[in-house]
């Protein structure tokens, strides 16, 4: 094996100099001054013969080759962690560090349940959250900035395996005053799509909201506002409209104090999958699936 080798603490540079696009804020993150890092990239440039990054006063731009080695970088320095998570875990699984990305449409409704029976399980897990839209979390669990994610299926993660923690369904939410009596179940083609309010671009709830409904003309038709569930909430309630709501935020109490009354979609898709992910072959699976039974656990006793 040759000795002249790129160490993981030059890859660390590349990759954070990538994420910040800025010698003196890539230097920060990694604790170290500025000089010090543009030392090791450029130690790293000569031990392979090549440029990767461009220097200019104003712009940090990568070369072909630099980007495509920056994305080998994360590769090797997510396997390098999870070497050591291995052997941390070998003699007590849940045990230090785990990263976890949450998305939106989960995360307040979901860990405050959760939280509770994981502490009271495994209180020597320092789980670190961190709340991101589904192709974010994606991305950040590939690029090995998260351990695992929770997020709904069905949604295209890449290369990915999950244990599902239990199914949500679809309630329609409407103003108690609503001119048209709905009833009791709420077939999609009900729904007036001029008053329907949807999340905006980049939450999969949307376009599992959509795929429940199997009306395609609603994707166009849609007043499409506001970035989280308690947005729309508000607007209805405001008698600006309608929406559909996951039935864990009604549970969680997302509309206490309000006027708004919901009835079940009645669809063969009206429902999502709330699952746990982790990246494909991951040597921590065994924990992954522990740490899915641990949370299945603490969702249903407070269903």
């Amino acid at each position: 094996m040759s000795s002249f080798l790129p160490t993981l603490k030059q890859l660390q540079y590349l990759v954070a100099l990538k994420e910040h696009g800025h010698f003196g804020k890539a230097a920060e993150s990694c604790f170290v001054t500025q000089s010090t890092l543009s030392a090791g990239l450029r130690e790293l440039e000569t031990l392979l013969d090549c440029n990767l990054v461009e220097r200019t006063r104003r712009v940090v731009r990568f070369t072909p080759l630099g980007d495509a080695i920056v994305e080998r970088a994360y590769t090797l320095l997510r396997e390098a962690e999870e070497l050591s998570a291995l052997a941390k875990a070998s003699g007590q699984p849940l045990v230090g560090e785990m990263r976890m990305s949450v998305i939106p449409t989960v995360a307040p409704f979901l860990l405050p349940h959760l939280l509770p029976q994981l502490r009271r399980e495994k209180p020597e897990l320092k789980l670190y959250l961190r709340e991101e839209i589904s192709s974010a979390a994606c991305e950040s669990l590939h690029h090995g900035q998260a351990d695992c994610i929770l997020l709904a299926m069905p949604f295209a993660c890449g290369e990915v395996e999950h244990a599902t923690l239990f199914s949500d369904s679809f309630h329609v939410a409407f103003p108690a005053d609503n001119p048209i009596d709905p009833p009791d179940q709420i077939d999609p083609a009900w729904l007036d799509e001029t008053q329907l309010l949807l999340l905006e671009d980049g939450h999969c709830l949307k376009d599992h909201v959509l795929s429940a409904c199997n009306r395609p003309e609603l994707s166009a038709s849609a007043t499409m506002i506001g970035t989280s569930l308690h947005t729309l909430v508000q607007m209805v309630d405001n008698r600006l409209g309608m929406t559909l709501l996951p039935d864990m935020a009604i549970k969680s109490g997302i509309l206490s104090g309000t006027n708004i009354i919901t009835r079940p979609l009645h669809s063969d898709q009206g429902s999502r999958e709330i699952c746990l992910a982790w990246r494909k072959n991951s040597p921590r699976k065994e924990e992954f699936h522990m740490l899915a039974d641990i949370l299945q656990r603490g969702w249903e006793a407070a269903a």
